[in-house]
């Protein structure tokens, strides 16, 4: 299984942070968190559903997200985040980081666009739109659980696309297949070369799993490896978390994250 290092949020918040382009104020002119972000923003994140006046890479979206006076955006490279106030009916940003993973030019070069055109657009909101406007450029966003929603934890079949082992992830090897369908109560298991079945109990945030029944197959790697993997991570109380088509599987040390099966 081929092992890459894990960028998560708290990890690409702690790599060198550069600030963003041209539209990043001097930290001495930074504003201030708002102390009371809008309510109808905060806690809701937003994808791009249209632009005029200014094209956008093909097939890439932008990604805002507002939580707690913080806004975090992504328009399909680096991801960028910083305080946010709205003021007299426009988006105002201070110094904003940016994780500094290397794209393609075009996806580069919208990194750069996005983070200055976001820096004191005019913004409204009507019930689910966003919409941002600045120098002849109108981009329309609207509410990732519209766009995009959960989808349900039971009945889904969940394939896995990644296994998490501390602060790396493996991608499934070409041609390995492993997925989850959790019903009421239980879940049927295909780790990669056997196939199973056990108690899973769902209570808030948690997956409780009991003992999994499995046949004794035996296979040839790297499937009996990776189904070693899976089912290291299906054994006593596990947190989940949904969003849109991913589901993210976490215990102690390790986790799978598996996509929603159209």
């Amino acid at each position: 299984m081929r092992l890459l290092p894990i960028l998560t949020a708290t990890l690409a918040a702690a790599l060198a942070l550069a600030a963003c382009g041209g539209s990043a104020a001097s930290p001495s002119s930074s504003p201030a968190p708002s102390a009371d972000p809008p309510p109808a923003l905060d806690g809701r994140t937003f994808l791009s559903t249209a632009s005029t006046g200014h094209s956008l890479v093909a097939g890439s979206q932008v990604r805002l997200s507002f939580q707690g006076g913080t806004l975090a955006m992504n328009a399909g490279c680096n991801s960028m985040g910083g305080a946010y106030q709205i003021v007299d009916g426009r988006l105002v940003t201070g110094q904003m980081s940016m994780t500094e993973m290397a794209c393609a030019e075009p996806l580069m070069a919208q990194d750069q666009w996005i983070s200055a055109f976001v820096s004191g657009a005019g913004i409204t909101l009507d019930g689910d739109t966003l919409t941002l406007d600045k120098d002849g450029v109108t981009l329309t966003l609207v509410d990732r659980e519209v766009v995009n929603p959960d989808r349900p934890l039971l009945g889904t079949r969940w394939v896995v696309d990644s296994v998490v082992a501390g602060d790396t992830v493996g991608t499934l090897p070409v041609g390995v297949i492993a997925a989850l369908t959790f019903a009421d109560g239980a879940v049927a298991v295909e780790p990669g070369c056997n196939r199973g079945s056990g108690q899973a109990a769902v209570s808030g945030g948690t997956i409780t799993f009991g003992p999994i029944a499995m046949t004794k197959m035996a296979c040839a790697e790297p499937a009996m490896s990776v189904e070693a993997a899976v089912t290291a991570v299906l054994a006593g109380e596990v947190a989940y978390q949904i969003e849109a088509d991913t589901l993210t599987l976490t215990a102690i040390g390790k986790g799978l994250i598996l996509r929603a099966m159209p």
